[in-house]
């Protein structure tokens, strides 16, 4: 019989981590040297390639991962990636390092802190995600959070394999990326992606003025805005739409990347860049309430 995954045309490549995400709720945060007790814990599918792959898939995209997860990654998750559609030919077990997880302590009030433990996707393993001549099967690589020289490496092989680029380090370009390796990745690209810090914090590293400086070096910037909604800056302007606003919230964990996801199905689909927003919009409100 075919195979319904490896037959079907190729999209959209996601590198980045594939998280188990352990949530924590606390009625509050604690004052320093001062406990507070969990008032329920769960552990999820997370980390930003799983649920723009898994977005994206939903919404018709054909799409892959790029990943390296460690010894204790529940079978489930995998099982629920292969039920997604998701091609999984990128996904490496690395038996001797632990998986990435993230940890996740949530208030009542929607306060969040966040804490990763980086296990497979550790910068100190060799700089070479698994991906075979298969990758010239997709015509879009999108590079989100994960170890910058492996995310680099991967950025030359795409563009031998005649792929398109996107740049998305997320939260780890404040901590992760030197301007010298971000450089590097922006010039490669050619779609950017960020939040307002995000994006704010790769331009000072960048030395350019935020969003707009970094138009000399990417032709389109993407910026999530929150409640704000989105924007896309190209260098024949700006467009901007307002947020989609979920019926009610059950988390914001993985909203922007839920965009991300819903964008590049009006990407794909040869939508205008505002309905691209648009789709995004809408799928991070459906990820907010938790209908993913």
């Amino acid at each position: 019989m075919d195979d319904p995954i490896r037959n079907r045309p190729r999209d959209l490549l996601v590198a980045g981590h594939v998280n188990v995400d352990e949530f924590l709720q606390v009625d509050e945060f604690p004052l320093e040297d001062r406990t507070v007790p969990v008032r329920e814990r769960r552990a999820a599918l997370g980390g930003t390639a799983t649920t723009i792959a898994l977005t994206a898939a939903r919404y018709g995209v054909a799409t892959g991962l790029v990943a390296r997860v460690g010894r204790g990654f529940p079978s489930e998750f995998l099982t629920r990636l292969r039920a997604g559609r998701v091609d999984l030919r990128g996904v490496a077990t690395l038996r001797q390092r632990t998986t990435p997880t993230c940890y996740i302590v949530e208030d009542r009030d929607g306060g969040q802190r966040t804490f990763i433990d980086q296990g497979a996707m550790a910068d100190d393993l060799p700089a070479r995600f698994r991906v075979g001549p298969w990758l010239r099967e997709y015509s879009w690589v999108h590079l989100t959070t994960g170890p910058p020289a492996a995310q680099l490496e991967l950025l030359g092989r795409s563009h031998r394999a005649g792929a398109h680029v996107a740049a998305d380090p997320g939260q780890e370009v404040h901590y992760r990326w030197t301007s010298t390796h971000l450089r590097r990745l922006a010039a490669g690209a050619e779609i950017f992606w960020g939040n307002r810090g995000e994006i704010d914090h790769a331009a000072e590293l960048l030395g350019v003025a935020s969003p707009l400086g970094l138009l000399a070096t990417v032709p389109l910037v993407v910026r999530t805005e929150g409640k704000s909604g989105a924007s896309a800056y190209t260098r024949a302007g700006r467009v901007h739409v307002p947020a989609d606003r979920p019926r009610r919230v059950r988390t914001v964990v993985g909203a922007g990347d839920a965009f991300r996801g819903g964008f590049y199905a009006g990407w794909f689909a040869g939508q205008p860049l505002v309905d691209c927003l648009r789709a995004g919009t809408r799928a991070a409100a459906r990820q907010m309430e938790g209908a993913t």
